[in-house]
């Protein structure tokens, strides 16, 4: 056994206050006052809490694992090592892998992977169409049964109406929900930054707000039609969050995440950060930014997931036209969601369902709380720590990220995963 004693333990909607946690063979086993009395004889282990934050295990629900076939860029061993650092216990990877997770034979491999090399919980995402191509379909339930927990071509929006009626119409039928990657790519084009006076005046191809807006648009009507579990990836403009508030006003089962960088950022920041600043869908206005803040404080945005992708650090040198899409997420986005809360965008409590039980009950995972009979996955945070961000001491292989340099408040001091210890962070680490 395992007691948990003298932290501020948060748990919205169940528990928040200076509890105890027990835990025993891997499930919190009781939440409650004056443990320590009731397992005296019992524990082999107590973890003092003592001034830290003591929350679920966070849930991501869009990582890019990039294991197999860009073992240059992450793999699950290091993507997972990464997580935990940054309290990520579970985390959901995107299928464009190579080969792309479109068969019961690629998922199969990631599964078996994951629990070979990884730290934290891994649950495949499988792809909506074969090779993400936008044209046929997989065999959805095939998936499901392999353990698949949703089907997206993230990174390739599906271009075809009818093809993501039928896919729709398919895994409403196989209980799977749909995350998309809104873009329409008649609009976006080979832009690689938003179209605003930034692009502009660098002279950067662009990609107009109207792209994501149109297709979250379209995707939100076939919802309608089909009866599917539409997730809205990655949002980024002020259109998709109006569009998503009609939409679950009107009773229709559409969620939505967001990214830290979308809420912090804006695409003025290209300027400094060049291709480091570079991701899709692009850092877009301030009007934006303050719309999406706006989603997460009154609950039109679900979620905050990191959308992970690493590259090769050559790979962002090679420009804003030729450089990959996309940035590190899973180490810091805890510390850029606190700066917020900080600043009094929304509770402490909001950031930690939207980083929980919110992303896990999205698709279907038993993750996300501390309730007795749920898997210990836990994540301690010092409230206090003051850190610099140094992708030189990242966990993850790659280094991409525009948050170098940047002074957070609140980290991450030590994680668990099925009671079991995964990461500490050393006293004194910066």
């Amino acid at each position: 056994m395992i007691l948990i004693a003298g932290g501020l333990v948060i748990d919205p909607g169940h528990v928040e206050g200076s509890v105890d946690v027990l835990i025993d063979h891997g499930k919190i086993v009781a939440v409650g006052r004056d443990l320590v009395g009731q397992a005296r004889h019992e524990v082999c282990e107590q973890i003092n809490a003592s001034g830290l934050l003591v929350l679920p295990g966070l849930v991501d629900l869009h990582v890019h694992l990039r294991e197999p076939g860009f073992e240059y860029k992450e793999t699950i061993a290091t993507g997972t090592a990464a997580a935990v650092a940054g309290g990520f216990t579970t985390v959901c990877c995107m299928p464009n892998t190579k080969p792309v997770n479109d068969s019961v034979q690629a998922t199969t491999w990631i599964r078996d992977r994951a629990r070979a090399t990884g730290v934290a919980n891994v649950y495949p995402i499988g792809a909506i169409t074969k090779g993400s191509k936008g044209g046929e379909l997989n065999d959805f339930l095939a998936l499901k049964a392999v353990g698949c927990v949703a089907v997206s071509d993230d990174g390739n929006p599906v271009m075809d109406d009818d093809v993501m009626r039928r896919a729709m119409r398919l895994a409403a039928e196989a209980e799977l929900p749909v995350i998309d990657h809104c873009e329409d790519r008649n609009l976006s084009g080979c832009g690689c930054m938003n179209e605003g006076p930034v692009s502009r005046a660098l002279g950067f191809r662009a990609m107009p707000f109207r792209s994501e807006d149109r297709m979250v648009e379209r995707d939100i009507c076939l919802a309608k039609e089909t009866g599917v579990r539409l997730h809205v990836a990655h949002v980024s403009t002020e259109g998709t969050v109006e569009a998503v508030r009609r939409a679950k006003e009107q009773g229709i089962a559409v969620t939505a995440e967001v990214c830290p960088h979308h809420l912090l950022l804006t695409d003025d920041v290209v300027r400094e950060q060049g291709a480091n600043a570079k991701m899709n869908p692009p850092l877009r206005s301030e009007r934006d930014r303050e719309a999406l803040i706006k989603g997460v404080a009154d609950g039109a945005i679900d979620a905050i997931a990191t959308d992970h992708a690493p590259h090769a650090e050559y790979e962002k040198q090679w420009g804003m036209d030729r450089a990959p899409f996309g940035i590190v997420g899973l180490e810091t986005a805890l510390g850029l969601t606190l700066r917020l809360v900080h600043e009094g965008r929304f509770s402490l409590e909001r950031a930690v369902v939207c980083l929980t039980s919110a992303p896990a009950s999205l698709v279907g995972l038993s993750k996300g709380t501390l309730m007795p009979g749920a898997d210990a996955d836990l994540t301690f945070v010092d409230p206090e720590a003051i850190w610099t961000v140094d992708p030189g001491r990242f966990h993850s292989k790659a280094r991409n990220t525009p948050f170098a340099g940047w002074t957070l408040k609140g980290r991450v001091v030590r994680t668990l995963v099925a009671g079991k210890t995964v990461f500490t962070r050393e006293t004194g680490e910066q």
